[in-house]
């Protein structure tokens, strides 16, 4: 077992909440593990003993996503992240939020949800909805809508499911079988 003060203890466990709140894309073990060690913030074994503390108190909750074990941040752990995050040195978490960004920039690259829309007369709008990757367009559609409202809804709806938009698109116009949208 390794010593360390209370203080190193809550610190190394609030840098492994606030490394799965960061991140948009769900770590595994392996990954948290690795990503934690290049940065030389702990040891192997503290990593370990941590996420199995911070599981055992409920702060996060390992679940299945596309056949992997991810870490998940749970509501206890996301109130002591927002209690306690001063603790966190402050070199540390400007490191986390710049390598965060570049990871985000690089991803946002890949493939990209992009929503536009504009007033076509005083009682119509048109939105396009589209996917772009490496600067290829995949898919775009337009549409016309009666009110702004509409637009919102089918600008956060396109930004926040569009693979499973695109696919039950996809499915409609080759009478594939589709999938209820959420």
């Amino acid at each position: 077992m390794f010593i360390e003060n209370t203080e190193e203890l809550a610190q190394n466990k609030l840098l492994l909440l606030y490394l799965i709140r960061l991140s948009d894309k769900e770590f595994t073990n392996s990954e948290i593990t690795e990503f934690v060690l290049e940065k030389n913030y702990m040891n192997f074994f503290l990593v370990q003993q941590y996420l199995s503390e911070l599981i055992n108190s409920n702060f996060i909750q390992i679940e299945n996503k596309d056949s992997k074990d991810v870490y998940i941040l749970l509501e206890k752990g996301e109130i002591a992240l927002s209690y306690f995050e001063e603790r966190i040195p402050v070199k540390i978490k400007e490191e986390l939020n710049k390598e965060f960004n570049k990871l985000e920039k690089e991803k946002k690259v890949e493939t990209q949800v992009v929503t536009d829309y504009f007033q076509k007369n005083n009682n119509l709008y048109v939105v396009n909805l589209k996917l772009v990757e490496n600067e290829d367009t995949l898919f775009s559609i337009y549409l016309d809508v009666a009110t702004k409202k509409q637009v919102d809804l089918i600008c956060d709806k396109w930004k926040k499911n569009p693979e499973a938009i695109y696919q039950n698109i996809i499915n409609i116009l080759t009478d594939e079988q589709t999938t209820p949208l959420e």
